[in-house]
């Protein structure tokens, strides 16, 4: 293995295990300066001891590096490899039902790798398809779409379907929730979209029958195919609580007006709790379980959506991304 192809196969397995930030971005720095620095001096600081004296290689990093030269195992590749692994639940039979991905990031928002890799990568883990949902506008801590960088984005996933045919890239967008429970895109530009996801990214602690009136009006929305991690619930680091609303009567609009709820399988996430998953079954709601994947690794987090649907007696029936893309358009395109 060469050390460049030894470091993405870190920065993949970090972004699997959603290591800080810091550290990602150092083995990402480290793959550049071995470009920078070429193979054969990489080869020789190897040898002798002195790739730590390279400014980005640090111990860490050094360690794959050599590993990589000397093609040997046991090293922190392979305790990273061992320590990222997503262990196998009682979802395994359910994910292997999956056909795609319906909500994921590239950076074409906040997302650490293009639209090309998470794509490649989404067919390499078994899909068929994959739905491009960068951020809506109004999220400029995200490098949000503006309607001309929507546009953009569309052509590119035009040109992607010609390369990576069979495998599909559908367009998107996770599209911004106002107050008021409008969504920051015009009707025209969501016409255009094969799916939608609909979600609360301010005002997170609005008054209950506030937040119930702004969830309902937007799955009541004909545009929106998926309400995106509903409660916004955060359960490691410092947390952060639900947000608060009439979950019977979100999701009696859900199944009214056939909007899936998002299974967000994120592991600082996990959203929606399980007593409200249940609670959406007993409302015969469709249900999509999805990544929100921000890096190529992220997409093997589907497994932990599983396992809980599983756990939630979800009828994978009910489960639209089970569904064929033919199938999954059929049924955007009818609402």
């Amino acid at each position: 293995m060469e050390p460049t192809d030894a470091l993405d196969r870190a920065i993949y397995l970090l972004d699997r295990e959603l290591a800080a930030s810091n550290k990602i971005r150092a083995f990402q720095r480290a793959r550049e300066v071995v470009l920078e620095t070429g193979r054969d001096e990489i080869a020789a600081r190897a040898e002798n001891g002195t790739l730590t004296e390279l400014e980005g290689i640090g111990k860490s990093t050094g360690a794959v590096i050599v590993q990589a030269l000397s093609q040997t195992s046991g090293g922190y590749l392979d305790d990273l490899e061992e320590r990222s692994q997503i262990p196998v639940g009682e979802g395994a039979e359910l994910r292997s039902a999956l056909r795609g991905d319906c909500h994921m990031h590239s950076n074409w928002s906040d997302g650490g790798a293009p639209l090309e890799t998470m794509a490649r990568t989404a067919r390499t883990l078994g899909h068929d398809y994959v739905v491009a949902t960068d951020h809506s506008a109004r999220l400029t801590v995200a490098h949000g779409l503006s309607e001309e960088r929507l546009v953009w984005q569309l052509d590119e996933v035009a040109t992607l379907n010609k390369t990576l045919s069979p495998f599909r890239v559908l367009s998107g967008m996770e599209v911004d929730i106002f107050e008021d429970g409008t969504l920051d895109l015009d009707g025209a530009m969501l016409a255009r979209l094969d799916v939608v996801v609909a979600s609360v990214h301010s005002k997170l602690r609005m008054p209950a029958p506030d937040m119930t009136r702004r969830l309902v009006t937007a799955v009541a929305n004909p545009h929106v195919d998926i309400l995106g991690h509903m409660t916004n619930r955060k359960v490691s680091g410092t947390g952060r609580p639900p947000s608060e609303f009439d979950a019977d009567m979100v999701f009696a609009a859900c199944a009214k007006f056939d909007t899936a709820v998002e299974i967000n399988c994120r592991p600082e996430r996990q959203d929606p709790p399980e007593e409200l998953l249940e609670l959406a079954v007993e409302w015969d709601c469709y249900i999509a379980i999805d990544t929100d994947a921000h890096a190529p690794g992220q997409l093997e987090w589907q497994a932990f959506g599983c396992d809980k649907a599983v756990r939630c007696g979800v009828d994978p029936a009910n489960i639209i991304n089970t569904w064929t893309a033919d199938e999954l358009l059929a049924w955007t395109t009818q609402k």
